[in-house]
């Protein structure tokens, strides 16, 4: 895993992780790396400075509201801007990457172990850290 510091074209500036440098790139070229407070994808690595700490010294927590605030920014910027498509994730994500189903953002539900084989075989996906609205019981 890997954190950088990114920064959006309206120079909001955040930090994400990310399975590696390649992992990075590849979400980034497909368009699905965006700002967590504005939901630009207009995103790019920012200056950053290692994290030397020593064991005695602990990092401070960003203010929950903060957090929570770009949450919600970011569960509105996808449900505006991408289509649901539930637990038909995996193979519509599968068929955008394979040409056979229109190009275009979705969000959806998938197992573990099924989001894994679409990352293995080069489909760009990331999970969401919100459930979606639309998911009722």
């Amino acid at each position: 895993m890997i954190q950088f510091a990114l920064r959006c074209d309206d120079d909001h500036r955040f930090e994400s992780w990310f399975k590696s440098a390649e992992a990075f790139d590849k979400l980034h070229k497909a368009g699905m790396v965006s700002c967590i407070i504005c939901g630009s994808n207009q995103v790019e690595k920012a200056l950053m400075a290692p994290k030397v700490r020593d064991s005695r010294t602990r990092v401070p927590a960003q203010p929950p509201e903060v957090t929570e605030q770009a949450l919600k920014a970011l569960k509105k910027q996808v449900e505006q801007n991408s289509e649901y498509v539930g637990m038909n994730f995996v193979r519509e994500a599968r068929d955008i990457h394979d040409g056979t189903a229109p190009e275009r953002s979705i969000y959806g539900q998938a197992r573990p172990e099924e989001a894994r084989k679409l990352i293995e075989d080069g489909v760009p996906v990331a999970p969401l850290p919100f459930l979606p609205s639309r998911k009722s019981n």
